[in-house]
């Protein structure tokens, strides 16, 4: 089974590189030079030449891609996987797993649902959509998310004040 471990974006320059949407744990051990993805859709392996973080920004060149125009035809495909890589990875879950799981006070009370999560280089950041359809971004760590629990499509939240301000369960 393969799972998405970055979406391929807009080009960088006019050598083929392009900006990616990370979607793993561990981007540095991840993208390291010889990496071969498998695409959806399907245009190929890609091998990995290149990569390095431009400010908060995860860039990649691959041997496929030379060129911009070659980068812009393939963004949005999405480098896939194989799962069995990260079965080691007790607490780690993908984007499509958290995605629509409900969220709740770990002191009771419903707080809305996960509808994304942005991949950062120091923490990770839930966007939980709030019972009143606010977005609230939820640092992902375990002192404010202690538990996911996917069999039961629930994750738990023990915020600091202030962190859901003026939610009506919060």
């Amino acid at each position: 089974m393969s799972q998405v471990a970055a979406r391929l974006g807009k080009p960088h320059g006019i050598r083929g590189e392009v900006t990616v949407e990370v979607r793993t744990d561990d981007p540095d051990a991840r993208f390291v030079p010889g990496a071969v993805f498998e695409t959806d859709p399907d245009i190929g392996e890609l091998t990995l030449e290149r990569a390095r973080w431009h400010r908060d920004r995860l860039l990649l060149t691959f041997a496929q891609i030379s060129d911009r125009t070659r980068a812009e035809e393939v963004r949005n495909t999405l480098l896939l996987v194989d799962a069995a890589d990260d079965e080691d990875e007790d607490d780690a879950w993908t984007v499509d797993e958290l995605v629509g799981l409900e969220v709740h006070l770990e002191a009771g009370g419903l707080v809305g649902e996960v509808a994304d999560l942005t991949v950062g280089m120091v923490q990770d950041l839930l966007h939980v959509r709030t019972v009143d359809g606010r977005e609230v971004l939820i640092p992902f760590v375990e002192e404010i998310v202690p538990e996911v629990d996917l069999e039961t499509g629930r994750v738990l939240l023990t915020p600091p004040p202030g962190l859901i301000e003026d939610g009506e369960d919060a």
